[in-house]
């Protein structure tokens, strides 16, 4: 009898261990299967390379011996570098494993594609592939796009300026070798010497144009700004190009006062309308972006048309702006050159331009100049019905607390309404059209 218990005991205790063993093993089996979040943490990265990289400007990617991204900053998911756990492009996922096999660092510049989009510019970047640690690969990738899109304008605008130099200066060097051999003909001379008196009023234009250009971008405008009476900028505007307007008949007309005898058929100070008006800024520099606006309404209007300047106050979010629109009946612009008007250089029609003496910086001042006094530049223009350069600028402080609803302003009106829109601006008194 006691023998058969022990045998049994025995027995019992042989079982109870094998289900121990089976079950120990069983336990160690489980712990090496990965987890899903020991994909995500394993291999773990080198102590602080995880904080560095979240810090860097550059898409950061790491990857494993798999080809795995084991991290990845928000600026490589962003570009498209990385989707579905894996690094999506080719070029470098090569680089990433030629540099695991050698351990040599790799840089190259790539242009990518730029999915979803739907625009057909390519992403250029900079993509350098170091080793980290014994098993780890880190990639940098840097946008360069922007870097290449500001270099291709400075080399744009160095070409163009020396192609705009060039032409006046070969110009009248062939002038002067005209009058040298026209010496006996006085004639002649007088011509030539009248050509050699355009084209240098041409690049002293340019050459101006170039500093104003120069100023407005590297200034502050703000460091010496006051308030600006809106009614005196449209009186300058008007003074600098009343020779031009008066040469090809144009009747100039504005809802402003302005000084007595620069605007046909009248245009008084209007009491609690726009007399008032006043922006914050550099006064020299409104008054040539407002006065590049009237000049190249009046070069590119017909003769015996009309221009006109008007001025309201509008309401924003951000306080009271003042636009001021300029309106002509030229032959207008295409929608396709409405997208680069305001670039350096840039004519519509290079020919009219050269008879007008246009320079191609004056609409890109205009641009600069609103930019650096917190407003903006729109354009509203049909072919064969002119155009409307409307300038957006913050009120002078002083004029936001004088009733700022008064006038027939309207929040959130059109940026590029005409000024003959009654709805919009006050009416700009009637002017006769001159006839010849």
């Amino acid at each position: 009898m006691n023998a058969a218990v022990a045998a049994a005991a025995a027995i019992a205790g042989v079982c109870t261990g094998v289900i121990a063993m089976l079950a120990f093993r069983w336990s160690e089996r489980d712990q090496k299967r990965p987890t899903r979040t020991s994909l995500h943490t394993d291999p773990v990265l080198p102590p602080g390379v995880d904080t560095v990289l979240s810090v860097l400007r550059s898409s950061a990617v790491v990857l494993d011996e798999a080809d795995s991204v084991v991290k990845a900053s928000s600026a490589a998911y962003a570009l498209g570098l990385v989707r579905g756990g894996k690094l999506a492009v080719e070029p470098m996922l090569q680089m990433a494993r030629d540099t695991r096999r050698d351990g040599e660092i790799r840089q190259v510049e790539l242009d990518l594609p730029r999915r979803g989009t739907g625009r057909g510019d390519a992403l250029a970047v900079s993509a350098r592939v170091a080793p980290l640690g014994s098993r780890l690969v880190l990639l940098l990738v840097e946008d360069l796009t922007e870097a290449r899109r500001i270099e291709a304008v400075r080399r744009d605008f160095v070409a163009n300026v020396s192609h705009e130099l060039k032409t006046p200066v070969g110009a009248l060097s062939l002038l002067s070798e005209a009058v040298m051999d026209a010496a006996d003909d006085p004639e002649a001379v007088e011509r030539f010497a009248g050509r050699m008196q355009n084209e240098a009023t041409r690049l002293t234009n340019l050459v101006q144009e170039l500093i104003d250009l120069s100023r407005v971008q590297n200034d502050d405008p703000l460091e010496d700004a006051e308030p600006v009476r809106v009614d005196e900028l449209v009186g300058e505007a008007i003074d600098r190009c009343r020779h031009q307007a008066g040469t090809k008949q144009i009747t100039m007309a504005t809802n402003m006062a302005a000084p007595e005898g620069l605007v046909q058929g009248g245009g008084g100070r209007r009491e609690g309308g726009t007399a008032d008006l006043r922006v914050w800024g550099n006064r020299g520099q409104l008054a040539a972006a407002l006065g590049n606006l009237v000049e190249n309404a009046v070069n590119y209007s017909p003769a015996r048309t009309r221009v006109g300047i008007a001025a309201r106050r509008v309401s924003a979010p951000g306080g009271d702006l003042i636009e001021v629109a300029v309106t002509d009946q030229g032959i207008g612009i295409s929608d396709k050159d409405k997208e680069r008007i305001f670039e350096r250089f840039y004519r519509v029609d290079p020919a009219r331009s050269r008879a007008t003496g246009g320079t191609g910086l004056g609409l890109a001042i205009v641009k600069h100049v609103a930019a650096s006094h917190g407003g903006e530049v729109t354009v509203w223009s049909s072919e064969g019905q002119g155009s409307t350069f409307t300038l957006r600028l913050p009120e002078a402080a002083a004029n936001r607390d004088r009733g700022a609803g008064t006038g027939p302003a309207a929040n959130g009106a059109h940026q590029g309404a005409r000024p003959d829109d009654t709805t919009a601006y006050e009416p700009i008194p009637a002017a006769p059209e001159v006839l010849p």
